[in-house]
């Protein structure tokens, strides 16, 4: 080959090739055609691709260009997670429209993804601010109202005084406005929730048949989050005094741990919690508690979090209910209204986070469990070295449930409960309703009425969609949508009468909910249905789901979440979304993630420009397994190009043929053998890796592999060896540089596509192996012998080769390892 390598020319041609020719266009659904759908998490369109783009692209692609080529129907798909806040952002800071911005973005990214040689379905792609996606996410949307899934009530939200706009928790930055630093305050609105609490015990129970196909700290991370928990739930009466002060009879509490329950020294509520506000309202909040209080309640959850424990006394005391001891009630930080009941009965000797609290407050500890049955309880000097938090332990200081175990103690301890009828034993769970309203401009309206007669009414499905007006003012103060002088209003659909549009619109976590399953209908059935029986039934569930691990809870368990509901009302007939997930590995630069902050970012697109895309494909997928984090190596990098040029180089050693040869093996020299025989084993190592026998997909293993093959090739001199050689590797090579093995493969084996190979076993039948021949443990020599010799022979062979140390020598002892090395004892 008298030129040199152009990877530029090259990709670029085979590029356009593909796209001629709809390579990567799934085919018509064929039943007697196995599928596979292989699916990257899509993108938001933020105007350039960064490398952790690159890898999880890459990935996805070797995946669906391996399967294809072994006979499968691939579907591949792409698109855009297209509305959300940045969008706004960008509009404010460059005077540009939301929609202006996110569709050239888009342009910007899909001529960059498409510089990679990613073998994406171009015809399927969407991005989740068409029109007629949001039709049927609406449609959804009003179906889950019908069926009672989706409910509005009021709700603390971040507020910037200054912008008047709600603000997501990502932009409360130490408690001020990330844009004006403005101090946030906490604002109750009305919003709107959707019931994924209806779901909790079916979204943990279908995890266990995720197992072996899920990452294990995925599959934790979502039962966490979901948190079921069995114990007591009840509430403490408060004595006259508070009583009279409140207007509230109970605080109800609920704890997983009842066995502890003789452990309460103080109970602590959230600064939200109704007995903070009967206080407010009755004005018995003053003065500095009143704005320390205030304060802690225009604290978001994830600031409080990052707080030392701070708390207030507020004055009033429960009765404990089996005790019949006072016990004062704090306000704190770190009990939230989101979760359980808003209160807790706090048990500071045996919870770390109730003892920190109360070692700063000074309030009593109480051991009530020890670890061993007949163990001495410690005193209040050891009590305050630190907590005892016991798992299981024994009861003390429990009147009648002394010397129990936890276990028999939480049984007996709630069945006395129920007995008194003064509380009972329940299920809960850590995870909360839903919250889709967005106080925003660009996303998915909402498609709800207010009418003054009626209520709240959905909009008739008729005229869906309803879109975004595209003559609006963006600047940060507000929702646009509540300032526009018509798109608000309109008629009732029940009554008919004069109403306004809702202007909320849907967070973005709903769109990349339900995009996998639009993928699987054909552009042509877009207008009439979110998508088609026949093609979900064929396609679903997505066989391979790659993206980054940051998304192991929220969006996984929204999807799946969403998955079911659509099933229950008709529209699918699967449990689960994703068959299989691979979580890829952040790509790091001098031990950081990248970032711009961090300027330590690297440009894709330079990469391409100055090597090719095929060695920015090899580089990612040789540096780290997927699932590792990968370490950015320019070195490596540049090794991956001279990798490549070399196998370009070297291909003048090719016979050009349209069949392969027939070889004989056996009949072949040794180093000709050797290198046949890995490249077979190369072989091997890419069926095994893409049929799983390997976890995790290993490429690098891979394409250490391909280039040791490669190695052997290039010291033997055999052409029919090397033109099977190199046919073999550059179909192992395809799904990871797929635009030089193109050209090859069309220059020199008058094709230009690529299928199964079967593997060779007489290839990797060894013939002859190598000895280190030692003497006394120290290496002398190495030869290569039969596998047929005797021992015998194979000692005598091994003594030859070191004769000129045996010459003054007393052999002692012979030791053969068989198939790796002989040793000698000699004096």
């Amino acid at each position: 080959m008298a030129e040199e390598y152009n990877p530029k020319h090259i990709e670029s041609k085979w590029q356009d090739y593909w796209q001629e020719h709809r390579s990567f266009e799934p085919l018509e659904i064929d039943s007697k055609k196995e599928k596979k759908y292989i699916l990257s998490m899509f993108p938001y369109p933020s105007g350039a691709i960064h490398m952790g783009h690159v890898r999880n692209y890459c990935i996805g692609d070797a995946l669906a260009r391996n399967y294809r080529k072994n006979g499968y129907n691939v579907l591949h798909p792409m698109g855009w997670d297209a509305f959300g806040m940045p969008a706004e952002n960008a509009a404010i800071k460059n005077k540009s429209h939301p929609k202006t911005w996110t569709y050239s973005n888009i342009e910007a990214m899909k001529r960059e993804l498409n510089s990679l040689g990613l073998s994406f379905s171009r015809e399927r792609e969407f991005a989740t601010c068409d029109s007629l996606y949001t039709r049927f996410e609406q449609e959804f949307f009003i179906k889950m109202w019908e069926k009672g899934l989706i409910y509005r009530k009021e709700a603390s939200l971040n507020y910037c005084p200054n912008d008047k706009t709600i603000l997501a928790n990502e932009q409360v930055i130490e408690g001020k406005c990330w844009r004006c630093d403005t101090p946030v305050v906490q604002k109750q609105m009305f919003q709107y929730y959707i019931k994924i609490t209806d779901y909790a015990e079916e979204l943990l129970a279908y995890l266990d048949t995720l197992e072996g196909h899920w990452p294990p700290q995925v599959l934790s991370m979502q039962r966490n989050w979901i948190g079921k928990s069995k114990g007591l739930k009840f509430s403490f009466a408060f004595n006259a005094p508070s009583v009279k002060k409140l207007g509230i009879s109970g605080l109800e509490v609920f704890t997983t741990r009842p066995d502890t329950i003789y452990g309460v020294t103080y109970c602590a509520i959230a600064p939200e919690h109704p007995v903070v506000e009967a206080l407010l309202a009755k004005n018995a909040l003053k003065g500095e508690l009143k704005e320390a209080i205030e304060s802690l309640r225009n604290t978001n959850a994830r600031e409080r979090a990052q707080k030392d424990k701070i708390g207030f006394d507020l004055g009033v005391r429960v009765i404990h209910p089996l005790t019949g001891e006072e016990i004062p009630v704090w306000v704190a930080n770190f009990v939230l209204m989101e979760y359980g009941t808003g209160a807790i009965m706090s048990v500071p000797m045996h919870d770390e986070r109730d003892y920190e609290f109360a070692k700063v407050y000074n309030l009593p500890l109480k051991c009530v469990l020890t670890r061993q049955k007949d163990e001495p309880i410690p005193t209040q000097e050891q009590m305050s070295q630190g907590v005892m938090e016991i798992e299981e332990g024994y009861l003390v200081n429990s009147e009648t449930f002394n010397a129990l175990s936890s276990t028999q103690a939480k049984e007996q301890i709630i069945a006395l409960f129920e007995q008194r009828g003064m509380g009972e034993g329940v299920i809960m769970y850590r995870l909360r309703d839903w919250g889709v309203s967005r106080q925003r401009y660009w996303g998915a309206p909402i498609p709800m009425v207010h009418c003054q007669s009626c209520g709240i009414v959905p909009e008739n499905m008729a005229n869906l969609p309803i879109t975004l007006p595209e003559d609006v003012v963006i600047n940060g103060e507000g929702n646009p949508l509540d300032k526009h002088p018509t798109w608000r209003h309109c008629s009732c659909p029940k009554c008919g009468k004069e109403a306004l549009r809702e202007s909320d619109t849907m967070d973005t976590f709903v769109q990349s909910s339900w995009y996998f399953l639009r993928y699987s209908t054909p552009p042509s059935m877009w207008e009439d249905k979110p998508f088609d029986t026949t093609c979900l039934k064929y396609w679903l569930n997505v066989d391979e789901y790659i993206g980054g691990i940051e998304h192991a809870i929220l969006h996984l368990l929204y999807a799946r979440f969403f998955t079911k509901v659509l099933r229950d009302l008709g529209y699918v007939q699967i449990d689960e979304p994703f068959a299989n997930l691979l979580t890829q590995g952040m790509v790091l630069k001098n031990g950081a993630k990248m970032s711009k902050s961090k300027g330590n970012i690297v440009n894709p697109n330079e990469i391409i420009a100055r090597f090719g895309a095929d060695s920015a494909r090899l580089f990612v997928l040789f540096a780290a397994p997927p699932m590792r984090e990968l370490e950015w190596n320019d070195s490596a990098l540049e090794g991956a190009y001279r990798f490549l040029r070399r196998l370009w180089d070297r291909a003048v050693h090719i016979e050009s043929t349209e069949t392969l040869p027939k070889i004989t093996h056996k009949d072949l020299k040794s180093n000709e053998q050797y290198a046949r025989q890995k490249v077979y084993e190369a072989l091997q190592k890419s069926h095994d890796i893409f049929s799983k026998k390997q976890v995790g997909y290993p490429f690098n293993t891979l394409i250490a592999a391909t280039m040791e093959a490669f190695n052997a090739l290039s010291e033997q001199e055999n052409t029919q060896v090397w033109s099977e050689g190199y046919f073999i590797l550059l179909h192992i090579l395809e799904p990871i540089a797929p635009h030089i093995c193109w050209e090859l493969s069309q220059r020199y084996f008058k094709l230009a596509n690529f299928g199964h190979i079967e593997v060779d076993y007489n290839a990797l039948k060894k013939e002859r192996v190598k000895y280190a021949i030692t003497l006394n443990g120290k290496k002398r020599s190495e030869i290569e012998l039969s596998l047929e010799l005797s021992q015998e022979e194979i000692i005598n062979e091994a003594k030859q080769s070191v004769e000129k140390w045996l010459k003054d020598a007393t052999i002692l002892k012979e030791i053969v390892v068989p198939n790796k090395l002989v040793n000698f004892v000699v004096k």
